[in-house]
């Protein structure tokens, strides 16, 4: 049976008024207060590298292709404490602090060496974990005087190693790898004496990962952290290996 005009013209005011108000909920609900988004997951702790002398921080990952291209601390052969004679190799595999000093130094050295025997002392159980301090006077601080050196200031010489040698060797190393005074060492030669309150952090593949005052005991604080990053670092590197 055919419907009649009037009956038509009702049906469609009714479907209009369902769609309308369908949108109508649809915008009242639009409105209300929504929950806030989940914060975008971050990146494990990590540190940065340091590869010039302006100690710019890069974070570079396994996967991109300056990862090859880092700065890594040159070779050199100096002598120990105990006479032995410390390589870049020795040290590969071994977290280290490094830093630059002389025996008879009456100022910052005996601040830096103060607060590195606290980083000894806390790190005493990792075999992970060593330091190394270049000794900017080796005309002076001769093997023997190293060692008793060592002796007054109850450095252990198989976790601190204090070396000594060729005093070009020594300020190259210092002022072009470790970048130890910066962008104004590089500007240096070796007649100019080097001095620097600047301790550097080195992982385990010769890399430098941060760089501190080591008269100062908040950066002392800071390296302590850092060093355990990066054997959580280690840990977790280890980890995927074995996967």
């Amino acid at each position: 049976m055919a419907l009649s005009a009037d009956t038509t013209a009702c049906r469609l005011c009714r479907n209009s008024r369902g769609l309308l108000g369908l949108l109508l909920a649809l915008a009242l609900f639009s409105c209300q207060p929504q929950a806030p988004a989940a914060p975008p997951a971050t990146p494990a702790e990590t540190l940065p590298f340091y590869n010039t002398a302006d100690f710019d921080a890069e974070w570079i990952s396994p996967a991109d292709s300056a990862y090859g291209r880092i700065h890594t601390i040159a070779d050199f052969a100096l002598r120990s404490q105990l006479g032995h004679t410390i390589t870049r190799d020795s040290l590969a595999g071994h977290i280290y602090v490094a830093n630059f000093f002389f025996s008879i130094c009456p100022g910052i050295c005996p601040k830096m060496t103060n607060n590195l025997k606290t980083l000894q002392d806390v790190f005493a159980a990792n075999q992970q974990v060593k330091m190394v301090s270049f000794s900017v006077m080796p005309w002076v601080d001769s093997v023997e005087t190293l060692k008793e050196y060592g002796a007054i200031n109850n450095i252990n010489p198989a976790r601190w190693y204090l070396l000594t040698g060729d005093k070009a060797q020594i300020y190259h190393l210092a002022r072009t790898s470790f970048f130890a005074e910066k962008g104004l060492g590089l500007q240096k030669t070796t007649n100019q004496f080097l001095h620097t309150e600047s301790m550097l952090l080195i992982d385990k593949k010769g890399r430098i990962r941060g760089i501190y005052n080591a008269t100062q005991k908040p950066d002392i604080e800071r390296v302590t952290d850092d060093i355990n990053v990066l054997l959580k670092e280690d840990s977790g590197a280890l980890a995927l290996k074995r996967r």
